[in-house]
């Protein structure tokens, strides 16, 4: 089984690459111009995205500086532990939420010092890919188009992160433990 997921994971994006454009192709929607035409909708969203951006990020800094995080980590980490679950993971599960970069930097470090093919690092890997920066999602891209009321897109985005926290572990632990 690992040797087939290795494979279909080396081949899914060089696969898309290449397909997406010839697909275009084949149904005569002009590619390049198509793409310039989104890059040019894309820099005005950017613009537009920018404050609310912004106070996503000082917000997500005083939740790190605060020791908040680190408070709610240590209060969790003994459930994880007596669930045989690497405790070193949690932090991640509470900062996936918040920060695509913030959670892209702890799961390096936790590569590095544990290595890819550890349970640790497998498990980061799979928490990377299988949640979404919910509260980053809501601030900038709602905040773009104007949506105020989001306390329903809030709720379900941070179960979805959950039930994706929990999965990645329980997959991990079932197909690498």
């Amino acid at each position: 089984m690992y040797e087939w997921i290795t494979l279909v994971s080396s081949w899914t994006i060089p696969l898309m690459i290449v397909f997406i454009p010839l697909y275009a192709a084949f149904r005569k929607v002009p590619v390049y111009e198509t793409f310039i035409e989104g890059a040019k909708d894309g820099f005005g969203t950017a613009i537009n995205i920018i404050p609310h951006l912004v106070g996503m990020m000082v917000a997500i800094s005083m939740f790190r500086a605060s020791g908040a995080m680190d408070m709610l980590a240590s209060l969790i980490s003994p459930l994880f532990n007596r669930l045989g679950i690497p405790s070193e993971v949690l932090p991640l599960g509470l900062l996936r939420p918040l920060t695509g970069a913030g959670s892209l930097a702890f799961t390096t470090e936790l590569i590095k010092t544990y290595g890819p093919d550890s349970m640790i690092g497998r498990i980061a890997s799979t928490i990377q890919g299988s949640t979404d920066t919910t509260l980053y999602v809501l601030t900038v891209y709602f905040g773009a188009v104007g949506i105020k009321k989001s306390r329903y897109a809030l709720k379900v985005g941070l179960f979805s992160d959950f039930v994706g926290f929990a999965a990645a572990i329980i997959i991990c632990l079932f197909v690498f433990g």
